[in-house]
């Protein structure tokens, strides 16, 4: 099937593009056209599967580690420590950077086709529904990316048509509006089940239109909320999440797996109950596999920061600075003791140093998360094959995004708690005492408490979702988003905030052999950092990083029509 794919959607696309009515009534024998291929509810499904790589990249594949744990843009967050900090885009590119149509226009051809296939109402509207989806998916990531962006809504027929091809940016409230149209048509109308095919958690039904439901507008709602100051839109946004991530909670029959690191280092999630939608990797010829494994395994990795490993909980469920559980950090058994067990899955209970071993952390802290004990020695569990299946979306990412949603709204009970965050900390091998609201601040067993570690400008009990949504979700890439969504990227400086840029406190006359690492102050003890050299600084120095440069070459191709192409505030 997947190799079927690669010469479908080509040629469906390249004929659909065509301008000329005498080629499309041509009906070639050695080819595809929109006549000989949409006859078929099958030939629809059939086409859908071109969108899922893009949209449901998993641990993507081969040696590519771009998938956002790691090496893509979501590694410029706080939770890594590298020793070149991934840096803020600092000059405006030529050509590119994200900045295309292609997928809008695939989507847009998919939902016209459809209504003309010859099939029950039902499922024309199931397919539409689908291709909204995807048509949504895609808005809302060029959204993010550059804010304002121009909204088409069907394809284009012709390519004289100027007036449409180089049509302004429409305002981010109007694409994200018909976004909130697109993902409302696609939960009415999308199947609970497409039972041709296949496992369940492989493809595209209500339940992940929900689940994707929640993630959006959570995003969406937040930056109305603390980038534009929108409270009206916020407050739809946020009810929008809230109510999609209810959707899943209520109607469904998902629940939290039982052991949290299966979630993300398991050679089949298909029995995993908490997987709403998952990738599966399979080796062999023309199948899929990946290499993230075998970097969590055997290479050298970029480690967690200090930063991070001090949001983690201690197992009282209070803040390691007003925690009398804490034994501190001078050494990794200290630090791994009495903590929230999701610490213990997300970080190796050993330091790994360079110059003493090979598949060294930056930081010390090397990351547990997705490795699989099982075949750490074995083919699959090296190189680029291998076949862990990756998490697409899952039950409890949704719980924290419908506790944050309603925190958000200022909506916030007992009963969300419960039923939201405090599931997650009752997880089979959690288990923490239940967060607590008190008067609007968050406790623990009936006593409120406030970190002193919290930013001041983050209301209490928000600080502690956002804590939990961070431990959660550690190193799956949504980080970055996060930071960017809260306006609160300036925690990335690495001058202002040194805890991004340390790791493990080491001594190093505790190891035998020659260190190769740097100590804080060049002291024979200390904390590591990561990143010595003063020119790999990374300052936070502008509020215009929030939103990506528009490509030169697109405003030079509406300025030589006679037509201004605005750039974004701050990269002009």
């Amino acid at each position: 099937m997947k190799k079927i794919l690669l010469y479908i959607t080509p040629a469906l696309m390249a004929v659909s593009c065509t301008k000329t009515d005498d080629f499309l009534t041509k009906l070639p024998l050695d080819q595809l056209t929109d006549q000989t291929y949409w006859t078929s509810e099958s030939n629809v499904r059939t086409f859908t599967w071109g969108f899922y790589p893009t949209y449901f990249t998993g641990y993507a594949s081969g040696f590519d580690l771009s998938w956002g744990g790691y090496f893509s843009g979501e590694s410029l967050n706080d939770d890594f420590a590298p020793t070149t900090p991934t840096p803020f885009t600092k000059t405006v590119p030529s050509t590119g950077g994200g900045w295309s149509f292609t997928n809008i226009r695939k989507a847009n051809l998919f939902i016209e086709r459809v209504k003309g296939v010859p099939m029950a109402e039902e499922a024309v509207k199931n397919w539409v529904g689908i291709g909204r989806f995807f048509r949504a998916l895609e808005y809302s990531s060029k959204v993010r990316t550059f804010g304002d962006y121009p909204w088409y809504g069907s394809v284009i027929t012709s390519e004289n048509d100027t007036v449409a091809l180089y049509k302004q940016r429409d305002p981010r409230e109007l694409v994200m509006d018909s976004v909130l149209l697109d993902f409302k048509y696609a939960a009415e109308n999308v199947r609970d089940a497409d039972g041709a095919t296949g496992p369940k958690g492989l493809i595209v039904n209500k339940a992940v239109v929900l689940a994707f439901m929640s993630r959006v507008f959570l995003f969406e709602g937040t930056w109305q909320k603390y980038q534009k100051g929108n409270t009206t839109k916020a407050n739809e946004y946020l009810e929008a999440a809230k109510w999609a991530a209810n959707e899943v909670m209520t109607k469904y029959t998902y629940t939290l797996g039982a052991d949290y690191r299966k979630l993300f280092n398991s050679l089949d999630l298909s029995t995993n109950n908490e997987m709403i939608m998952y990738r599966r990797y399979e080796a062999g010829t023309n199948l899929l596999t990946h290499s993230l494994h075998s970097y969590v395994n055997k290479e050298a990795q970029t480690g967690a920061s200090r930063n991070l490993v001090e949001t983690y909980l201690a197992k009282d469920g209070l803040p390691i600075a007003v925690s009398p559980l804490y034994k501190g950090d001078k050494t990794i058994a200290n630090v791994m003791a009495d903590r929230d067990p999701r610490l213990n899955a997300t970080i190796v209970p050993a330091l790994r140093l360079n110059g003493i071993a090979s598949n060294y952390s930056t930081s010390g802290y090397s990351t547990l998360k997705f490795f699989n004990d099982d075949i750490k020695d074995a083919a699959d569990g090296n190189s680029n094959t291998n076949t862990t299946d990756a998490p697409i979306i899952r039950f409890g990412e949704v719980l924290m995004n419908y506790a944050e949603a309603c925190a958000e709204l200022g909506t916030l009970t007992q009963a969300d708690l419960d039923k939201s965050i405090n599931k997650l900390r009752k997880r089979t091998g959690i288990n923490i005492p239940n967060l607590e609201v008190q008067g609007g601040l968050p406790a623990v067993a009936g006593v409120a408490y406030d970190d002193p570690n919290r930013d001041p400008l983050v209301p209490a009990m928000i600080w502690e979702i956002r804590r939990e949504r961070r431990v959660e979700l550690a190193m799956e890439g949504f980080r970055n988003n996060d930071l960017r969504r809260w306006k609160k990227l300036a925690y990335t400086d690495t001058k202002t905030n040194v805890t991004i840029n340390r790791g493990a406190w080491v001594k190093k006359s505790d190891y035998a052999g020659t260190l190769s690492v740097t100590i804080e102050g060049g002291a024979a003890e200390g904390y590591l950092v990561p990143s010595s050299k003063a020119e790999l600084e990374r300052p936070f120095v502008s509020d215009k990083v929030y939103l990506s440069p528009l490509p030169l070459d697109q405003i030079k191709l509406y300025k030589d029509r006679g037509i201004e192409l605005k750039q974004n505030p701050g990269w002009d």
